[in-house]
């Protein structure tokens, strides 16, 4: 069940490979988030000394939290294998490319986040994407008037 979703990141990335990692949370953010107060739109990830983290992720307080609550918005790391963190790293590396959460969901009652390695978008690969955006609407349109 997928509970947040940052589109920005299709529109403004060639998405290459995705990874699901866990989250390692605190106290009530796990109640927050299944109750749906998770915003990723602003977030990123980074590695840091072989570890991933990511950044900017706003976790709304539970309401009924004590008063001992985390911060919104603060450093959450992300669990992966050893091996897929190497991964990753070998190909960030690399002039362009970069690492964007794509989704928070839920998986067997854990919250996951999926990422992905991704390379910008330039200027007219963005308006391409709108253009065929534009193309299948359209299409879409046609076909529910003919089928009148």
């Amino acid at each position: 069940m997928i509970i947040a979703n940052n589109k920005k990141a299709f529109f403004d990335y060639f998405i290459e490979e995705k990874y699901e990692a866990g989250i390692e949370l605190k106290g009530s953010e796990v109640k927050s988030i299944k109750a749906g107060k998770v915003s990723i739109k602003e977030s990123f990830v980074r590695i840091i000394n072989d570890e991933i983290f990511i950044m900017g992720m706003s976790v709304v307080p539970w309401d009924f939290g004590s008063v001992y609550n985390p911060e919104e918005r603060r450093v959450r790391k992300l669990l992966l294998h050893r091996k897929e963190i190497k991964k990753i790293y070998e190909k960030v590396k690399i002039k362009g490319y970069t690492i964007v959460p794509l989704d928070v969901h839920l998986s067997k009652g854990y919250v996951k986040i999926q990422i992905a390695i991704a390379k910008g978008k330039k200027t007219y690969d963005k308006r391409e994407s709108i253009a065929k955006k534009d193309q299948e609407r359209n299409l879409k349109r046609e076909f529910k008037n003919n089928n009148r």
